[in-house]
């Protein structure tokens, strides 16, 4: 498990990590291990690359494939709509809003 994941889901701080051929801006929801036995992030970006060419919006994000991630300083509600903190994408939730 990534603990600054949880950190940053904890104190609702934006992250961003390189993802998939670019850097990706998001606020992170809910961080758990899905049925493949994956550990997935579920967050909605905000911005940097996307390689849909929407960079807007909820995606799951394989943790392994993620890298340098850094905790930003801002901020964020933690709200938003279309967040289903009982993503059942997962079967085990380490940490969520």
């Amino acid at each position: 498990m990534n603990s600054s994941i949880c950190e940053a889901i904890k104190n609702k701080k934006v992250i961003s990590f390189y993802y998939d051929g670019g850097v990706r801006i998001v606020e992170p929801f809910c961080y758990g291990c899905n049925t493949k036995n994956n550990d997935v992030l579920c967050a909605y970006q905000i911005g940097g690359y996307s390689s849909s060419g929407n960079p807007d919006g909820w995606k799951l994000y394989i943790v392994s494939n993620m890298s340098d991630l850094t905790i930003t300083n801002k901020s964020f509600l933690g709200r938003r709509d279309g967040y289903n903190p009982a993503d059942r994408r997962m079967v085990n939730i380490f940490c969520n809003i």
